[in-house]
């Protein structure tokens, strides 16, 4: 009888093991079929991404003719110029105060939008993603009719109060401030649609829990709400910061870079380098310069997400 049960455990153990392999096998011919499903998508990206990069390389080390080869020559150039680090301290200021408040503001509407009814949430949602949907230029035209000097909706308004009119795009520091409001109303619904999609996939347990052990509503935030967020906080972050300092049409529109180049981003900056005044090369420099910084904050941000997947 025992060797009867041990035979039966051998065979048992053997179909076990078959299943598994063939379970294997099937998963190794998924992943091989997906692979080459995916892959002419591959080529695409590739070709739409990697070859302009290599070209903006290439053409960062080659002088203003595009004759010659001048290797570092148009950073070095760069590097000594005081414009060039005043745009790449705006730029800095610009990416990380917008990015604050368009990630605080759009964590408090996602806030006020899951607590509506959930029959009310729908109209909320379409109105909120108005700012985001339309396209950049057309509303940053209608902030530019909204900030001009003449006719200005805002200065008409502070007029009532007895307030002198502002030179919104005329004065360096109002001009700042006018470019980041106008990003900071663009980009905040992004940040509200995908912290109310996170926020719907916290349990409801976690927060009866807390109230159960007498945490306030702040402290319910703080040690419900974030750590549960953190990863969505986190890479959202991340996504907004690179669109941020590649943004070019806003501060276009609405100030060119001035005055006096105190606006002056790298991707307008870049423009104005390489296509006004005709040396792409320079101007490629320039867009070049991005990618350390947005490297370095990737790799904080990406490893700070890593370590926390590992620890749950």
């Amino acid at each position: 009888m025992a060797d009867v049960i041990v035979e039966h455990g051998r065979v048992a153990g053997s179909a076990s093991a078959r299943k598994r392999a063939s379970l294997h096998n099937a998963l190794r011919r998924k992943s091989t079929v997906a692979f080459f499903l995916t892959l002419p998508l591959i080529l695409l990206i590739a070709l739409l991404v990697l070859y302009p990069a290599l070209f903006s390389i290439h053409l960062a080390t080659l002088n203003k003719s595009m004759q010659k080869f001048v290797g570092f020559g148009n950073f070095t150039f760069l590097f000594k110029r005081e414009t060039f680090w005043m745009v790449v301290k705006q730029s800095c200021i610009f990416a990380i105060t917008a990015v604050v408040f368009k990630a605080l503001i759009g964590f408090i509407v996602a806030h006020f939008v899951h607590n509506i009814p959930a029959k009310g949430q729908r109209k909320w949602r379409g109105m909120l993603l108005v700012p985001w949907v339309i396209p950049p230029a057309m509303s940053t035209l209608a902030w530019l009719w909204l900030f001009d000097p003449s006719y200005s909706a805002f200065n008409y308004t502070l007029s009532l109060f007895g307030i002198g009119p502002v030179n919104w795009l005329g004065d360096a520091a109002w001009a700042r401030f006018s470019v980041i409001l106008v990003n900071v109303w663009y980009g905040a619904p992004f940040f509200m649609i995908m912290y109310l999609a996170a926020l719907k996939s916290v349990p409801e347990q976690l927060y009866e829990a807390a109230a159960i052990d007498g945490a306030n509503w702040w402290q319910r935030i703080w040690y419900v709400t974030l750590p549960m967020m953190r990863n969505i906080i986190a890479i959202t972050t991340l996504f907004s910061l690179i669109v941020t300092f590649a943004n070019f049409d806003i501060v276009r529109i609405l100030t060119s870079g001035g005055p006096l180049d105190r606006t002056q981003i790298f991707a307008t900056y870049a423009f104005r380098v390489g296509i006004e005044s005709s040396d792409i090369p320079l101007g490629a420099s320039v867009s070049l310069f991005m990618v350390p910084i947005l490297a370095v904050a990737a790799i904080f941000i990406l490893r700070d997400v890593s370590k926390r997947g590992n620890e749950s």
